[in-house]
């Protein structure tokens, strides 16, 4: 198949189109700068362009001659508006109904979308809230469109942004202040994921449904930053914070660049991001234990 995926620069997006090249697709990634792509171009079937997705044009000339589009783009910090900031606005709702249109327009027949577990147009954090209308968007397509969307818990795997960011913070302090300790998650391995989508492709049995994607254990925030620490080679307490307090810190972190937390991921935090006790993996998919690869990219060597 030739298939486009947009985001395909990013963690999931560099694991999905190793996979995908790995089973003999042609596969396109945009970027708008080729070096954070440069991982891809070794991989003999995938071809890195630079170019804006946003622009309609230019996406349109992206998705001639494609059978199958994917949707990875996602922001955790996309400011503060009703229902959602202008970033949020961007990337999770203007940028679905953009590809929505030149897949019609187009002919592709198939459209994958990775959305977020508990997205809901009435969710507590403009994250959730833009979520669920980028999933609208991508609903109202053609019935000639096959749509699937996945809705992943938090994703961890080499190259994530969310265990091997607290291993380097406990790295760095001698104590941390956590918000939201308490905070549930379900966490699913990158390459599960990405066999998700590659297992839903040939099947239209899957067309106009939503799949939610977890692994096999509930964690508290908490233990997770702890479990980082300790197969990181460092260990550190762990003090949670009051909400007032969370609030507080969220706050002044939303001045530092990159903002490692805002007071929306705050909001998101109190939705659990887990599946339930029977949730399973589709396609008789098997999901991998966070120990069972954690350690292969956070442990230091000795």
């Amino acid at each position: 198949m030739n298939i486009l995926i947009i985001g395909g620069a990013g963690f999931v997006g560099s694991h999905l189109a190793a996979r995908l090249s790995a089973a003999g697709h042609n596969v396109l990634v945009p970027t708008r700068r080729r070096e954070r792509a440069k991982h891809l171009i070794v991989l003999p079937t995938v071809t890195v362009v630079e170019t804006d997705v946003f622009d309609e044009a230019q996406l349109a000339k992206l998705v001639h001659k494609q059978d199958a589009v994917i949707n990875l783009v996602g922001v955790l910090q996309g400011g503060n508006g009703d229902p959602y900031g202008a970033g949020f606005a961007h990337a999770h709702v203007e940028l679905p109904k953009k590809i929505v249109h030149a897949v019609q327009n187009g002919g592709v027949p198939r459209l994958l979308h990775m959305s977020a577990l508990g997205a809901d147009a009435r969710g507590p954090s403009a994250y959730l809230r833009s979520k669920a209308d980028g999933e609208a968007a991508v609903f109202a397509v053609s019935p000639e469109v096959g749509v699937t969307v996945f809705r992943p818990s938090v994703v961890f795997g080499r190259g994530d942004s969310f265990l091997t960011l607290f291993a380097r913070l406990l790295q760095r302090f001698p104590i941390l202040p956590l918000a939201c300790a308490d905070a549930r998650f379900q966490p699913v391995w990158v390459e599960d994921v990405t066999a998700a989508f590659c297992a839903c492709l040939p099947r239209r049995e899957t067309f106009g449904h939503t799949y939610d994607l977890c692994g096999p254990r509930v964690y508290t925030l908490r233990e997770l930053v702890a479990y980082a620490g300790k197969i990181s080679g460092h260990p550190r307490p762990i003090i949670g914070l009051s909400p007032t307090l969370a609030y507080l810190q969220a706050w002044a972190m939303e001045f530092l660049p990159g903002a490692p937390l805002t007071r929306d991921n705050l909001r998101s935090m109190q939705v659990p991001s887990v599946c339930g006790d029977d949730c399973r993996l589709p396609f008789e998919l098997s999901a991998t234990p966070l120990e069972t690869v954690a350690p292969s990219y956070l442990a230091q060597p000795a």
